[in-house]
């Protein structure tokens, strides 16, 4: 009697688990759908997210605009053939970062994993080492060691990229040093272009081979005031994403020696990435590379802009503590942090959306678990509809924006 009682308990509690599961995904639900409405029907804002136009919206853009960077009249692409518009993508891109050859993958996680599992094989070491807050440690459910066999190393605990000092200083081999560029959850930072050559060359004289996670490649050039040829140049492989940046539907490339995208494209239809059909997605990649490339230095140099104007905004405000960091943004996206709960700003920034039309800032939210609380982060990008905004306009929304925060209460 007592086991059947303890039974019914536990069930009892299960059933309170779910029903309390399904009403926090029905609450965020609800919560999505609103900020996208408010976002969607706002008559201004700094940056356009994919996530703003409908599947109708992105479907027409395509059919109208893909004519202009492929002939459309060719046949579809059949697993990527090579004399199709995958193939084309692919050559375009090889092209571009000055390799012998590119590979195309649906996604980057992709990429990423097969690219760092051959340098393994190649190199007999399964040891990667890379920043503990690149996007295979933080966002990737710890695939290169459970998918892929791995093990990785951390240079530094720092919020930036490793120096080539502490490359050197690692206690033991590693096959590959990957590097991200630019360290998107530390601000999106990059080092100097100096920095850049020493913490590879460190990596060489450790034997060790150099893999870019160039997911926003596209957007160094400023910063390093090189091209991205010379860029690239200083790794083995490189990838780089269709979407972030670019504006793409999906999709990323790998770009290395020729021996050694033959063996990514083996390994991809091993991971299950050898999709039937890729066009649209290689079509948005190919529009992003002839429309977004050429305005990202636009947007770098005024993200400088409202940067700066972002601070006068929080000091005009009173805004005992906030930071806007880097002071000066690496590429056109950067992060803001102030003193107050996450869901306090989130609510405050769609209000604003709602209310004036203006979209100033998205979602926030809570900074590392070990930091300190209350205290919160956004990230702010600057495209083309953020080029209208003049330092004045960014001032005038952060003084609207903290008025819907003190509404709204101290976090």
């Amino acid at each position: 009697m007592k086991r059947t009682e303890e039974r019914q308990e536990e069930e009892r509690q299960e059933e309170e688990r779910q029903e309390t599961e399904e009403r926090e995904e029905t609450e965020e639900a609800r919560q999505w759908r609103r900020r996208l409405a408010a976002w969607r029907g706002a008559d201004r804002r700094l940056s356009w997210t994919s996530a703003e136009a409908t599947l109708g919206q992105r479907l027409a853009e395509l059919a109208a605009d893909a004519g202009t960077v492929h002939d459309l009249d060719e046949t579809v692409d059949i697993y990527g053939n090579e004399d199709g518009v995958v193939g084309e993508l692919e050559r375009r891109v090889a092209t571009l970062l000055g390799f012998p050859a590119a590979v195309f993958f649906p996604t980057g996680t992709m990429a990423q994993q097969v690219a760092l599992r051959c340098w393994a094989g190649r190199t007999g070491n399964p040891v990667v080492a890379l920043h503990p807050l690149a996007h295979p440690e933080v966002h990737e459910r710890g695939a290169l060691g459970t998918v892929s066999g791995l093990r990785t190393v951390h240079p530094t605990d720092a919020a930036r990229l490793p120096t080539a000092d502490e490359v050197r200083g690692l206690e033991e081999p590693f096959g590959t040093l990957m590097l991200e560029l630019p360290l998107r959850d530390a601000g999106c930072l990059l080092p100097t272009w100096d920095e850049l050559e020493e913490v590879v060359e460190a990596a060489r004289e450790r034997d060790a081979l150099v893999h870019f996670d160039g997911a926003r490649l596209w957007e160094c050039t400023s910063h390093f005031g090189r091209d991205l040829k010379e860029i690239a140049g200083l790794a083995d492989s490189v990838y780089v994403s269709f979407y972030k940046s670019l504006g793409g539907l999906s999709g990323a490339a790998l770009v290395g020696p020729e021996s050694f995208v033959e063996e990514a494209r083996a390994w991809r239809h091993r991971y299950g990435g050898n999709v039937f059909q890729q066009y649209p997605a290689a079509l948005s990649a190919l529009l992003g590379l002839e429309r977004e490339l050429p305005r990202l230095p636009a947007y770098v140099a005024h993200a400088a802009v409202v940067a700066e104007a972002l601070r006068e905004g929080f000091e005009a405000a009173a805004v005992p503590w906030f930071r806007v960091h880097p002071e000066v943004p690496h590429t056109h996206e950067f992060q803001v942090w102030l003193p107050y709960a996450p869901e306090v700003l989130t609510e405050a920034a769609v209000r604003q959306a709602e209310e004036t039309g203006v979209v100033l800032f998205r979602r926030w939210s809570a900074g590392s678990p070990g930091g300190a609380p209350g205290v919160a982060f956004t990230e702010v990008g600057v495209t083309a509809p953020g080029l209208e905004w003049t330092a004045d306009d960014v001032k005038g929304a952060v003084v609207t924006f903290m008025e819907f925060v003190l509404r709204g209460g101290r976090g």
